[in-house]
């Protein structure tokens, strides 16, 4: 790698992933309601996506998505009205991601459930695929081999999507345990939920 571009592409990346949107907001969410452990799971699933994501814009596909809108409305309407669904069960104390008021037989979220929901929200966000198409080229030494240059920059992108997905799901952890300070489980609920429903919303109509 060329250290100079390096140096610049660090810094820029986490500035961009750190900013609030669509995936740090579902890890705050699930960090506030079923704990940073389990929402491994999602951000597991997340940094498939955003590692598909990368590879497909780096060998020029995102392009040519990004001419068929249609593609993207599919997979937005689809991912978002999924979670706005799984938002409002939760706005309910209901479904698997709500907190539970008696966890006696309740059923907790697949871990299949938790990456499906990181992995959705990924791929299905057009505005990422817009970001790496316009992001990644700058910082390509075209005289250098450009497979290992992919290689480490999105090693690099993976690993600080990851460090802010905890940072998101540690506050989410420590705002529930403000709140819950209260003992009112259903205004807890309901606050997870409407973020959730925000983030589908903002899935689907952004």
């Amino acid at each position: 790698m060329n250290l100079a571009l390096l140096s610049a592409f660090v810094p820029t990346f986490f500035f961009v992933s750190i900013t609030p949107g669509m995936c740090m907001t579902l890890a705050m969410t699930l960090g506030m309601t079923i704990g940073v452990k389990r929402a491994l799971w999602m951000m597991l699933g997340e940094l498939v996506g955003v590692a598909t994501v990368a590879i497909l814009s780096a060998i020029g596909v995102a392009a040519l998505l990004l001419n068929y809108p249609s593609v993207f409305m599919a997979l937005k309407y689809i991912g978002g009205a999924y979670l706005a669904f799984v938002g409002l069960q939760m706005w309910l104390s209901k479904g698997k991601m709500a907190i539970k008021m008696d966890a006696v037989g309740s059923k907790p979220a697949s871990r299949l459930d938790l990456m499906s929901q990181g992995f959705v929200t990924a791929i299905a966000n057009p505005k990422g695929w817009a970001f790496f198409v316009a992001l990644l080229p700058p910082f390509l030494d075209a005289s250098r081999p450009l497979a290992s240059q992919l290689t480490v920059l999105i090693a690099i992108i993976l690993t600080l999507e990851f460090i802010c997905l905890l940072i998101y799901a540690a506050g989410g952890r420590t705002l529930k345990a403000i709140l819950m300070q209260s003992g009112n489980v259903r205004i807890m609920n309901r606050i997870a939920g409407s973020l959730m429903i925000g983030v589908g919303v903002w899935l689907a109509i952004g």
